[in-house]
């Protein structure tokens, strides 16, 4: 059986004293694909910012949260295990970066490349790569504000795997899409199994 990468017990997450996830337990397996159902306001962001240590669980004994065998990370190591793909993200990311630059950033973990971001020749390569196989190449010298939904959210999926992580968070990964980009879209999904990449995708739509 395959190692478990993330475990969850008993974690609860209020805002303003409302619960947005009360007393929620689960497990992810390497290799497994977990999809996270209900409709807007069900607390699926929420629960994909707990697994990416965006928000903390309140504190009690049987609260446990465990990532990748660790139950404390430095974010930005943590990031290097997650690829992350959102429509908050998106919104972050609307802007005048060239899709080549959205896509390597996901090497810093970062939104787009500033001064202090310096890629390697090896990491030029690697995002050539990641581009063309997720057929983004052709969006590199457009900015992200001028690109469709469908295309900014492919950019997206390339910058979330140009550091190959082991796990996929996507959260509304193809809401706000047309038909031919959700068809697209659910072809990159069906890429990424193929690589061996755990997916956890939250949605409400099926």
């Amino acid at each position: 059986m395959d190692e478990c990468i993330i475990q969850l017990e008993h974690a609860t997450v209020r805002r303003a004293g409302v619960p947005i996830l009360d007393d929620v337990s689960f497990q992810v397996r390497r290799n497994e694909h977990v999809a996270i159902i209900g409709p807007n306001g069900a607390g699926k962001s929420t629960l994909v910012q707990l697994l990416s240590e965006e928000i903390h669980p309140l504190y009690s004994p049987q609260t446990k949260r465990i990532l990748f065998g660790k139950a404390k990370w430095e974010v930005l190591s943590l990031r290097a295990h997650l690829g992350i793909v959102s429509q908050s993200l998106q919104y972050l990311c609307n802007s005048s970066y060239k899709g080549w630059e959205i896509v390597a950033s996901g090497f810093f973990s970062s939104i787009g490349l500033d001064f202090h971001h310096h890629c390697t020749e090896q990491q030029m390569q690697k995002m050539e790569e990641v581009m063309h196989r997720y057929d983004t190449w052709h969006l590199r010298d457009k900015q992200m504000n001028r690109m469709s939904s469908g295309e900014a959210r492919r950019i997206l999926l390339a910058r979330a795997n140009v550091h190959d992580p082991q796990v996929m968070l996507l959260d509304e990964a193809v809401s706000n899409l047309d038909f031919p980009s959700r068809s697209q879209y659910r072809s990159t999904l069906e890429q990424l199994d193929r690589e061996g990449k755990t997916i956890i995708l939250a949605t409400h739509e099926l």
